[in-house]
């Protein structure tokens, strides 16, 4: 799958945007806060149904608009034309459409146009709390699996039920309070198989990017950790009962699972300089990319990656450049302030690619390479 145009409207700052794409590589350059990243995010927007860096549908619509709309116009593995539309008016419900029909739910679309984004917003992956490292595995299994994304939901449901029990003033009544720790345990134990599974798969081809772009001159690794993995989890939950209810809140559980990041055998958050990090964490979404083109639905996903060459030194920009314009790649988004790393990239490429410019969110193309 690959995205043809794009035609974006009150996005962000991104008032009115047409653009016409390369299926293999698309360099945007300009100055930070011109709205590089906005266009990153309305591609983005197109696969997830959400915005990468806001949540708040509303926040997202330009200044004092009342609406914001984004299409994409892509062709999928067998030529075939594939139209997404996304709109959204104020104080309504937003509404997705594939080829003009309209999805009842959301979740449904996931996984169609498969896609990886590399921010500098993941560093939280490894500076912040186990949500983020929860999402990263989300993100990447439920673009794959529907029994993984559905089982994921009716979990939260579930979990955000047996929450406001636990808050009550009165007392829970025990059927009620069990009948919520029985589908949280269901779940949840789908949840931990395919976490499990997937990290056991995943790890390897991480560790051989790391590898690859440092040249191997340091050592990673990556653990899951579960509640699930310490014994039967409804058990678990009812053992945890007494003390949840003073706390107010469910403390044993698949949202509370997490990935144990190191660098040799030390945390990585607490050893790793920025440039080991920057690497960590490129590596970790490449192994994404490889993971969910092999193991999807055979489509080769698109590429984001944006600002990543920040804080890493010229070698390992120069391993990541060779990564990126090998022919194991479909189609790259890539966003720079500095039009060297972009040189390098085209060169490296050749003829198949497309440069644009944002200033103050208007795009436009670049033509010839004296224009870089």
């Amino acid at each position: 799958m690959w995205l043809k145009r794009i035609s974006i409207l009150n996005y962000k700052n991104l008032e009115q945007v047409e653009l016409g794409f390369s299926r293999k590589l698309n360099c945007i350059i300009g100055k930070n806060g011109m709205g590089k990243t906005n266009l990153m995010d309305a591609v983005y927007y197109l696969s997830f149904c959400k915005s990468a860096t806001n949540p708040i549908d509303s926040q997202n619509i330009f200044h004092d608009r009342d609406f914001f709309v984004i299409q994409g116009f892509y062709e999928n593995g067998l030529g075939e034309p594939e139209e997404v539309y996304c709109g959204l008016k104020r104080r309504q419900k937003k509404q997705f459409k594939r080829n003009k029909k309209e999805y009842s739910r959301l979740s449904d679309h996931i996984g169609l146009i498969p896609l990886v984004m590399v921010s500098p917003a993941d560093s939280w992956l490894i500076a912040g709390g186990s949500e983020e490292r929860r999402r990263f595995m989300d993100v990447v299994i439920s673009q794959f699996d529907r029994e993984y994304l559905d089982a994921l939901i009716r979990y939260n449901k579930a979990l955000q039920q047996r929450n406001a029990l636990l808050k009550s003033e009165m007392e829970p009544e025990d059927e009620l309070m069990t009948l919520w720790e029985e589908g949280m345990a269901a779940m949840g134990e789908i949840v931990y198989r395919k976490r499990k599974s997937f990290v056991d798969e995943f790890v390897p081809v991480f560790q051989s990017y790391y590898a690859y772009i440092s040249q191997e001159r340091e050592q990673v690794s990556l653990t899951y950790e579960s509640h699930a993995g310490e014994g039967d989890l409804l058990q678990l939950l009812k053992e945890s009962r007494q003390r949840d209810r003073l706390l107010g809140y469910s403390t044993k559980g698949m949202h509370k699972d997490d990935l144990v990041m190191k660098l040799g055998d030390f945390p990585i958050k607490r050893e790793g300089s920025q440039g080991q990090n920057k690497t960590y964490l490129i590596a970790l979404k490449l192994a994404q990319f490889d993971f969910l083109k092999r193991i999807g639905n055979h489509t080769v996903p698109i590429v984001l990656l944006d600002d990543i060459f920040d804080k890493l030194d010229a070698s390992r920009v120069e391993q990541i450049v060779k990564l990126v314009a090998g022919d194991n790649f479909g189609q790259i988004f890539i966003t720079d302030t500095n039009r060297e790393h972009l040189d390098k990239i085209l060169r490296e490429v050749g003829e198949d690619y497309k440069l644009f410019e944002v200033v103050d969110g208007c795009v436009s193309e670049r033509k010839g390479e004296d224009d870089v």
